[in-house]
C-alpha cells in the first residue's frame, strides 16, 4: 500500500465511529424516520430525477448516509470505500434501517476490478471525495468503466476554488493552496475532524490533492463521457470557512457577506457515450 493510502486510511478508520456517533451525520434520524434523507442528497433531489429501479454505485461512500438516502429513493445501491471502519458503520446503519445495500472495501482506483464493469446505471460521488485522490484521470477512467452505455455520472463536490482558500485566514479570502492538480500532495497534520467530538485522532497525518474544474471535465471527456449539466453553488453542507458563514434552513452554509465572491460547491452530471 502506498504511503498516502496507508496514512489516509488510518485517519478515516479513526474518523468513522466519531462521525457515526455525531449529530452532524444524524444516523439516528435515519433509524427513526424511514423517509429521512441526508442533507446532501436532499439538496440535489430536483437534479437527481427518478432513480427508482436503477442500479447505482456510490464511490467513496464513507459511513453510507448518502448511499442509504439514494436507496430510499428506490435505487439498488452498492457502496464502495477503502476504510473498513467506515464500511462497518455503513453496514450497521443499513441493517438498522432494513435496507439491502452491498458494501465493498476497495481503493477507488480498483473499483472496476472488484465491481462489474459496465454494470451500473449511475455512479454517484458526494461532497469531499475527490480531494483524497492524487490523479483525477484515473478516477474518470474508473467511472467510465463502471457505467453501462448511456449510464450517468452524478457528482456534488466542494468547489476547487474553495479548496484553494486558507480556511484559517479570517482577514480575507486568501488563495494559499493549489487549484490545479500537482504530483506533490498537500500534507496535513491535524488531530481533529469536521464533526464535534472530544476525542483526538492519533492518525493525524493525511495527504490531499486539488483538481481544477477544467481538469475534472477534461478527464471525463477523455474517457468517453459527455457533460450534460454543470451548476456551481454558493453553498456547501458544512461550515467550510469558520466564522465567515451563515447556516440556512436547509443544512447549507453560505458566506455571511458578499456571497457572489466565491463558488463553494458544484453539481456535475455526465453520460457515458457508446
Amino acid at each position: 500500500m502506498s504511503d498516502y493510502l496507508h496514512l489516509n486510511k488510518a485517519n478515516w478508520d479513526q474518523r468513522a465511529p466519531l462521525h457515526a456517533a455525531s449529530s452532524g451525520y444524524g444516523t439516528e434520524a435515519f433509524v427513526k424516520d424511514p423517509a429521512h434523507l441526508s442533507d446532501v442528497v436532499r439538496f440535489d433531489l430536483p437534479r437527481l430525477g427518478d432513480i427508482a429501479g436503477q442500479r447505482g454505485v456510490h464511490l467513496q461512500c464513507h459511513i453510507g448516509t448518502d448511499t442509504l438516502s439514494l436507496s430510499r429513493l428506490g435505487a439498488r445501491m452498492t457502496g464502495l470505500d477503502f476504510s473498513p471502519a467506515s464500511l462497518e458503520q455503513a453496514r450497521l446503519l443499513a441493517q438498522r434501517c432494513g435496507a439491502e445495500i452491498g458494501f465493498v472495501e476497495s481503493d477507488v482506483y480498483a473499483a472496476d476490478r472488484v465491481l462489474p464493469a459496465g454494470g451500473f446505471d449511475f455512479v454517484y460521488t458526494g461532497i469531499g471525495a475527490l480531494c483524497w485522490l492524487p490523479r483525477i484521470d484515473d478516477w474518470a477512467r474508473v467511472v467510465a468503466a463502471l457505467l453501462k452505455p448511456g449510464g450517468r455520472l452524478f457528482i456534488r463536490e466542494g468547489h476547487p476554488m474553495l479548496w484553494a482558500v486558507n480556511e484559517d485566514r479570517e482577514d480575507g479570502l486568501v488563495i494559499e493552496y493549489p487549484y490545479f492538480e500537482r504530483a506533490e500532495p498537500t500534507v496535513w497534520d491535524d488531530d481533529g475532524t469536521y464533526v464535534e467530538t472530544d476525542i483526538a485522532l492519533t492518525a493525524t497525518r493525511t495527504h490531499e490533492w486539488n483538481h481544477g474544474l477544467g481538469e475534472i471535465i477534461s478527464a471525463l471527456f477523455r474517457h468517453g463521457l459527455q457533460l450534460t449539466a454543470l451548476e456551481e453553488h454558493d453553498s456547501i453542507p458544512w461550515e467550510a470557512l469558520p466564522g465567515r458563514m451563515v447556516l440556512d434552513g436547509c443544512g447549507e452554509w453560505r458566506l455571511a457577506k458578499e456571497r457572489w465572491r466565491l463558488p463553494l460547491s458544484y453539481t456535475l452530471q455526465g453520460v457515458k457515450l457508446g
